[in-house]
């Protein structure tokens, strides 16, 4: 069963002679465990997909569903709640909070749902350590470059145990080898279930997914499954068994 799902989703922006369709009539799944990449030009509607999926924003007409439940029978407030506890949301601009250190940016999410300071912090920190920004948990997004306030914004939407993660050009800001290390860590998490969304327009990173989605105007005009590489072999491998 698919745990995040777009149906005949469409949205709208303005009305008359300037009304511009970002999406229309869009169906798309993903299933837990699953990486889909999306691609497509600019003003395609890639972001627009992802803010909807997200209950960032609302559709115009269609549903979406994360694991069997309707968004739109879902109150303000149990929106919010979903989104603090199950979904993982990358910015292209990072959204980070100046006031706060790295690791409490990366822990903000738990400490919001309620999860002692303490508990969070270390869980803030483990994150920010699997993208190599250990020694730089205590330092402010303004003392960061742009690269590190990518990985910590990506930290931030790893913590804890979500199960849908929605990244918009997660690699926008770093070199080859921090991209790497990103797409890494996107499957590590969807090794443990997560299911993953997200848009590139970087063709070599895509080829990390399992299914790569093709957006035109607003519409799924292909889709395709990468070849896969020794890195997407090694993440859909079972996870070792415990020594005893």
């Amino acid at each position: 069963m698919s745990y995040l799902e777009l149906r005949r989703v469409s949205k709208s922006y303005g009305a008359g002679a300037t009304e511009v369709h970002a999406l229309s009539a869009l169906d798309l799944a993903v299933e837990r465990g699953s990486l889909v990449a999306v691609m497509g030009p600019s003003g395609s509607g890639k972001s627009t997909l992802l803010t909807i999926a997200g209950s960032l924003e609302e559709p115009s007409s269609g549903e979406v569903v994360i694991d069997g439940n309707a968004l739109s029978s879902m109150s303000r407030n149990d929106k919010a709640r979903l989104r603090r506890r199950t979904v993982g949301y990358v910015f292209q601009d990072f959204n980070l909070l100046a006031g706060l250190t790295a690791a409490e940016n990366a822990s903000l999410p738990l400490e919001l749902d309620g999860i002692s300071a303490k508990t969070a912090h270390l869980a803030g920190v483990a994150a920010l350590e699997e993208l190599g920004l250990a020694d730089r948990a205590t330092h402010y997004p303004d003392e960061l470059s742009g690269g590190e306030r990518q990985r910590v914004a990506i930290a931030r939407a790893i913590v804890g145990e979500r199960s849908l993660l929605l990244a918009d050009e997660p690699s926008g800001a770093l070199d080859s080898t921090n991209s790497e290390a990103v797409m890494r860590m996107i499957l590590t998490a969807c090794h443990r279930g997560v299911a993953a969304m997200v848009v590139t327009h970087d063709a070599q990173l895509a080829a990390w997914a399992d299914r790569v989605v093709f957006i035109r105007d607003g519409r799924i005009v292909d889709q395709t499954v990468p070849p896969p590489t020794p890195e997407s072999l090694v993440a859909h491998l079972p996870a070792p068994s415990p020594r005893r």
